[in-house]
C-alpha cells in the first residue's frame, strides 16, 4: 500500500515538473533532453569534471570489474533470497 501510495505521489510530482517547466533554462532548449546537464553545451569544459578521473588501465579491466561486481551482488542477492 505504502509502495503504491509513493509511486503515484512521484508520478504527480513528476507530471508538475514537466507543466511548470522547473529546471529548464530558457537559454538551453534541447526539448525533453534539456534536464540532462550533458546536453550543455561545452558542460566539459565549462566544469572541468573530466580532469578529476584519469584512467590507468586499459577500458577492458573496467568492463570486467563491472561485470565482475554485477554477478557478485546477484549471486549475494541469490543467497540473501534463499535465507
Amino acid at each position: 500500500m505504502i509502495t503504491a501510495v509513493f509511486c503515484i505521489a512521484v508520478i504527480i510530482a513528476c507530471i508538475y515538473i514537466m507543466v511548470k517547466g522547473i529546471g529548464l533554462s530558457d537559454d538551453l532548449d534541447f526539448g525533453a533532453g534539456a534536464y540532462y546537464y550533458a546536453d550543455i553545451p561545452e558542460f566539459y569544459e565549462t566544469f572541468g569534471v573530466m580532469d578529476a578521473f584519469k584512467p590507468t588501465l586499459p577500458y577492458i579491466v573496467y568492463v570486467l570489474i563491472f561485470l565482475a561486481w554485477g554477478v557478485l551482488m546477484y549471486l549475494l542477492w541469490k543467497w540473501v533470497d534463499k535465507r
